[in-house]
């Protein structure tokens, strides 16, 4: 059954992801609606598969950026497309493939039930997950936590969540910061100093290899560094907060 909703929305981020794209909002589209996509400067023809999928199907809309400008620059942007349509939650999910759709309806159930929290998945890996990705991630986990003081970041970098719209967006628009892949390990970080309280839901997450058509822009070093001055910066900012953040760990 297709949940019709006037408050939540899926917001599908995609840059040169191929068919998988297409695969991703159709199966969104079959558990929950509306379903937004921004096509972040693709050039490999899904923008137009896509707008024509949208043309047969009034609850899907096709957002189209000139250029590439990375993850969290495309999330902003569909972000305030949402606020000013009225939407208050969006839930993000990668147009890989690799986040279960089929899922989506119990994550916007919880976030409906506990509306001022951030809903964060939390990965199940399987086989096809690459183990420097697994065990790289748990550096970036353990820094989250510390710069938040354990608030209960289950997984920093796991994009596939429900945030509400309000201050997620005012986050990022007083920020230069987290446009590219530092957003979800940022923001999650920052809406923790925010006030917003996290909850972290289990989900199955699957790597597809390029016969299966998996595609996967991270690029080790440069994705690294940019995580590496992310967590400089998040510490700055945590020393500056550390009386408030004591208060409401002790309160």
């Amino acid at each position: 059954m297709t949940t019709q909703s006037h408050s939540h929305i899926v917001l599908i981020p995609s840059y040169n992801t191929g068919a998988k794209v297409v695969e991703t909002v159709r199966h969104a589209l079959a558990v929950w609606q509306p379903v937004w996509v921004v096509v972040d400067g693709s050039t490999d023809g899904t923008a137009e598969a896509l707008q024509a999928l949208a043309l047969n199907n009034s609850a899907l809309k096709v957002f189209t950026l000139a250029r590439n400008h990375g993850k969290g620059a495309a999330v902003l942007h569909g972000l305030q497309q949402a606020a000013a349509a009225g939407y208050t939650h969006v839930l993000t999910m990668d147009a890989d493939g690799q986040h279960p759709a089929d899922m989506i309806p119990e994550f916007m159930a919880m976030s409906i039930a506990h509306p001022d929290a951030v809903v964060l998945g939390k990965p199940v890996f399987d086989a096809s997950a690459p183990a420097l990705r697994v065990n790289g991630r748990k550096v970036s986990n353990w820094w989250a936590n510390l710069e938040t003081l354990g608030a209960g970041i289950g997984d920093s970098l796991f994009g596939f969540r429900v945030y509400p719209v309000k201050p997620l967006r005012q986050i990022m628009e007083r920020s230069p910061w987290m446009r590219r892949f530092d957003f979800d390990p940022e923001v999650a970080v920052r809406l923790c100093w925010h006030g917003v309280r996290p909850i972290n839901l289990a989900a199955p997450v699957r790597y597809f290899n390029a016969d299966e058509g998996g595609v996967s822009h991270f690029k080790y070093l440069r994705d690294n560094t940019l995580l590496t001055w992310m967590h400089i910066r998040l510490m700055f900012g945590f020393f500056l907060r550390l009386p408030v953040l004591l208060w409401r760990r002790f309160r």
